[in-house]
């Protein structure tokens, strides 16, 4: 029987979070939640990144209800250093990016060339193949940065 791999049921950010956690388990698979994460490079800086959920074959499932602005940049930014992973989101509705836009998640996410679900995990992503998809831990040097030797704020440049 699947269980979530934590001494406790792990407390979600939403909703959404929680009945994606459920239907992981109700597949038989163990909910692995916010364990992993990812480096990346935010301009300036160094950003890190936690998946929501990292299914069995290294597919990394995103939780949107709120698909902001800020949120869309970071995960281009990912995308873009990180081309390897396999982020996928699953929105709770299919709403416009911001009042008046002709644009929807679901249109922003094909145009980057994310997989996107509305509501739930589709069956076919527990099954596929994990073929040669990486786990976020071994792509580069995870180790997280000194605090005493990282800059707090970017310089101003003149």
């Amino acid at each position: 029987m699947a269980r979530i791999r934590h001494a406790v049921r792990p407390r979600f950010k939403s909703g959404l979070e929680e009945q994606i956690a459920d239907q992981i388990e109700a597949a038989g698979l163990d909910v692995v939640y916010e364990r992993s994460r990812v480096y990346y490079m935010y301009p300036a800086r160094r950003a890190e990144y936690r998946p929501d959920f990292m299914l069995p074959n290294n597919i990394i499932i995103e939780t949107k209800g709120i698909f902001d602005a800020a949120d869309r940049q970071k995960h281009l930014l990912i995308k873009r250093q990180c081309p390897e992973l396999d982020i996928r989101f699953v929105f709770q509705r299919d709403n416009w990016l911001y009042k008046g836009s002709p644009t929807r998640y679901s249109q922003w996410a094909e145009k980057f060339g994310f997989k996107y679900s509305v509501g739930k995990i589709p069956e076919s992503w527990f099954t596929e193949s994990k073929g040669d998809r990486p786990h976020p831990g071994d792509l580069w040097d995870q180790v997280k940065p000194d605090s005493r030797t990282v800059r707090k704020r970017n310089p101003v440049l003149i």
